[in-house]
């Protein structure tokens, strides 16, 4: 009964996390491009001087996030036009 209700509390939670309408954009407006073999990405940074830090010494990149969006700015419309009937 126990791994029971486990599951039935996880499979929610998954599923909750899942969701199609809680999709939010990255709030961090700088990423890092680290030269470790393959590229390593790091978005995790507000300015463009923590992620310069970060990348001094050990090789990379900064460069925008093309994930962010402003806080307060509404995400824009598609720029398609509209059909009329």
């Amino acid at each position: 009964m126990r791994k029971l209700v486990l599951a039935a509390i996880f499979g929610a939670a998954a599923a909750a996390l899942s969701a199609p309408g809680n999709a939010h954009a990255d709030p961090y407006k700088w990423c890092a491009v680290l030269n470790m073999g393959d590229a390593a990405y790091n978005c995790g940074f507000v300015t463009v001087e923590q992620c310069r830090a970060t990348v001094s010494g050990i090789g990379g990149f900064c460069e925008r996030n093309p994930f962010y969006s402003e806080p307060g700015r509404k995400p824009e419309k598609s720029q398609r036009p509209r059909r009329q009937y």
